[in-house]
């Protein structure tokens, strides 16, 4: 884990500056003697990693789109921005909220914590919250009895992470105050699925909605799971009209 990993050179490298600047340096000074190379490696890597580790742990924090569960919205390869901020901030590592700030908001595009396996991280979109009825019947998502409002857009084409040829319909759904697009593979089968969202927890969807492991078949996202939430794309290599795009 990388913030784990950033935790203990941050340690390491302020303890080796706490104990030079309290007990040796004044005695090498004496002497006239120089900073050995470790020491002086610490007090100049020790602030920066001190500044990185506070914007990643509570301002925002950069991620790669590892596959295609989220198109159309992001695609594999998108490298976006976080906002760590938004759900609370919470302590690092152990992800226990200090300052609670807002919650996830239907529509919202999120970071969490992998449910099964906490050491990975997972994007999809909020779908449920606490307390709502979720159904998914005929590739038609409903709320609480309401049938989400879908509007077809264009057919879509993509190639899958086997080098098939992949031809799907795009679709834009509203979901609370989110417009965002979706995508439906009419000769895929998914099995129709209903749940009720338990207290602290969400229900999460990919937007590639034939194409997604998520709470169908793994279950709700805790709140202790939860990461921030995705706003903007900054970067992709293979696609530079997509910098700069803000993630809905």
């Amino acid at each position: 884990m990388f913030a784990l990993f950033m935790l203990v050179v941050l340690a390491v490298t302020g303890l080796i500056w706490l104990a030079d600047s309290l007990f040796f340096r004044k005695k090498r000074v004496a002497v006239g003697k120089a900073d050995p190379i470790w020491v002086e490696y610490s007090k100049s890597f020790f602030p920066v990693i001190l500044v990185v580790f506070l914007i990643r742990s509570f301002i925002v924090e950069p991620f790669k789109i590892p596959s295609g569960s989220m198109m159309p919205t992001l695609l594999a390869g998108d490298f976006i921005l976080v906002n760590k901020f938004n759900y609370g901030l919470r302590v690092p590592i152990l992800n226990n909220t200090f300052i609670d700030v807002s919650h996830p908001k239907r529509g919202d595009v999120f970071v969490f914590h992998y449910p099964p396996d906490p050491s990975i991280d997972y994007i999809k979109r909020v779908v449920g919250l606490p307390g709502d009825k979720i159904s998914y019947h005929d590739k038609q998502l409903y709320i609480n009895g309401q049938k989400l409002d879908v509007n077809y857009v264009d057919d879509y084409e993509y190639t899958s992470a086997g080098l098939n040829m992949v031809y799907a319909k795009r679709y834009l759904e509203q979901l609370g105050d989110v417009k965002h697009n979706i995508l439906i593979d009419d000769n895929s089968i998914i099995t129709d699925f209903e749940a009720e969202v338990p207290p602290n927890s969400y229900f999460a969807m990919g937007d590639n909605r034939d194409n997604s492991k998520d709470s169908r078949y793994w279950g709700f996202v805790p709140e202790h799971n939860l990461v921030g939430r995705a706003f903007f794309i900054w970067w992709n290599f293979d696609s530079f009209s997509r910098v700069g795009t803000v993630i809905h």
